[in-house]
């Protein structure tokens, strides 16, 4: 958007766990330059042990930082900063704050909140249809779609749920597609409820109702609160990592 952002993230912890100190430190050095002792290391050098040591403890933090979402947002936010000041020719602070953060309990929530970032622009007057939405990731699956590929750099859709399921969004991209392109029309219209939503499959899989689906694809932020899920969910996240006040009931009105 031309004045904020939004983004639909997944931090795979397992994976980057299992990286090897060489793999985090050859990933962390595509943005920064590092330590000396880090430099030396990912050109092959040979280290006393004491040095090894001293590397492989900055690669743990540098491993934590990359999973980290605070530090993405801060890897994303900052150059796009500083060319807005220098074509302004200004300084001083270019975002009004910090970022805001939702947790993604379940496939519902991922899906409604992923479908309301894909049409902001349509919802804002900036595009006239989802595929012609700049700078979102609908356009790029669209245009990657058309040459019978998913696009390498985002998450890609493997399905519906099942066993050994490899991994990605638990989805079929027509589905999203579909899904995506006829709430855009209700929007556009200014039809709202005038088609029946829950008909497609995605919908009644995640026990989505239409009002609901159709209420929260254009007011996902007003709508929600940090936790976004349907009941069960936001009580598991709750128990498993001991919070004791749990969200208000009125955050999940997504859900049937």
């Amino acid at each position: 958007m031309s004045n904020h952002l939004h983004v639909v993230l997944h931090v795979d912890a397992e994976k980057a766990k299992s990286w090897s100190t060489l793999e985090v430190l050859q990933r962390w050095h595509q943005l920064h330059k590092g330590t000396l002792f880090t430099q030396r290391y990912l050109r092959g050098e040979t280290l006393p042990n004491y040095l090894v040591e001293l590397v492989e403890k900055a690669a743990e933090t540098y491993r934590e930082r990359l999973m980290d979402i605070s530090w993405f947002m801060k890897e994303l936010n900052e150059p796009i900063a500083r060319r807005a000041n220098y074509e302004d020719n200004c300084t001083g602070h270019f975002w009004e704050g910090r970022f805001k953060s939702q947790a993604l309990l379940d496939e519902a929530a991922l899906m409604a909140c992923m479908a309301y970032v894909d049409l902001n622009p349509l919802r804002a007057s900036m595009s006239k249809t989802p595929e012609d939405s700049d700078f979102t990731s609908v356009k790029k699956r669209v245009n990657s779609a058309k040459r019978k590929h998913q696009p390498k750099t985002l998450y890609p859709f493997i399905g519906n749920p099942r066993k050994d399921m490899p991994s990605g969004l638990p989805f079929k991209l027509r589905d999203y597609l579909e899904l995506v392109d006829m709430t855009g029309r209700i929007i556009r219209e200014d039809k709202r409820g005038s088609i029946n939503a829950s008909l497609l499959p995605i919908l009644k899989r995640l026990n989505i109702a239409s009002e609901n689906w159709l209420c929260i694809a254009t007011e996902f932020e007003k709508r929600t609160g940090n936790l976004v899920g349907q009941e069960h969910s936001i009580d598991h996240y709750c128990e498993r990592h001991q919070r004791q006040r749990k969200p208000k009931r009125q955050n999940l009105q997504l859900i049937a």
